[in-house]
């Protein structure tokens, strides 16, 4: 049986990095939105992967591994050996999960609430003098790091990747934004950085966020962010994940 066509001719925009919007993308088609893809985050390799490598080198020698998104896992599938084990890993969701499982590894701890603070709630029991190991983006919020440490982890924090704001994107966001019969019905927000991101390619463009497009926002950090840049989401998913982000645009739709 076909989806309902919940979003008919809506036009809606993702706003995640390249290679990150397929499964948003492919489940608002499905629905039959109209998708327009502007990337306000663009993911590129720190500047030295030495650090990383180096505790990948003796991660064996670590009592946790923990990771807050999809990508650092990726990258440690990419430069890690085989050969050597790897410690219990934690991760903040189930995105972050499913790249450890596809790894052929196994998950042994996440959280509830798929936010850092929630992670290191659920982390604090076992960090008592553990030897902790966080792969994670170069800009990343302080809450867990600092909340490890406070638990009495001995912490090794590694960047994975690094994000930045992709300047190409702001031809097409004029373009979008030149008439209000271009204008997006909604904008989907999946990270703070997204919500941030764009407000400073709207500003570098030129161009402010017009009112009445509806803002959908994956989680309460990335809510927090668009209020602390004067904007009021007007839904948020009850979960931080792509499927309940669907669902809150449904219920604003329907």
């Amino acid at each position: 049986m076909p989806p309902a066509l919940t979003f008919a001719n809506r036009r809606i925009l993702i706003t995640r990095a390249p290679g990150r919007s397929s499964e948003l993308a492919a489940t608002l088609q499905a629905e039959g939105a109209i998708v327009v893809s502007v990337p306000t985050i663009e993911i590129i390799p720190p500047e030295s992967y030495a650090p990383l490598d180096e505790a990948l080198a003796r991660v064996d020698q670590f009592d946790w591994i923990v990771f807050t998104s999809a990508h650092a896992v990726e990258v440690f599938g990419e430069r890690r050996n085989p050969d050597i084990l790897s410690p219990p890993i934690a991760v903040i969701g189930p995105a972050t999960g499913r790249a450890i499982e596809q790894l052929g590894l196994e998950v042994a701890l996440a959280p509830t609430s798929y936010v850092a603070e929630s992670l290191a709630e659920s982390l604090a029991p076992y960090m008592r003098d553990a030897k902790v190991l966080l792969i994670r983006a170069a800009e990343a919020r302080d809450v867990l790091p600092a909340a490890l440490n406070e638990a009495g982890a001995r912490l090794t924090v590694v960047e994975a990747y690094r994000n930045q704001i992709p300047l190409g994107s702001i031809p097409r966001l004029r373009e979008l934004f030149a008439s209000p019969v271009d204008y997006p019905d909604a904008i989907t927000f999946t990270s703070a950085s997204t919500a941030r991101n764009l407000i400073t390619l709207l500003e570098a463009s030129g161009l402010v966020l017009p009112p009445g497009i509806v803002l959908a926002s994956i989680g309460p950090i990335t809510s927090r962010t668009l209020r602390e840049l004067g904007f009021e989401p007007t839904v948020e998913a009850k979960a931080a994940t792509i499927q309940e982000l669907v669902q809150a645009l449904r219920n604003c739709f329907i």
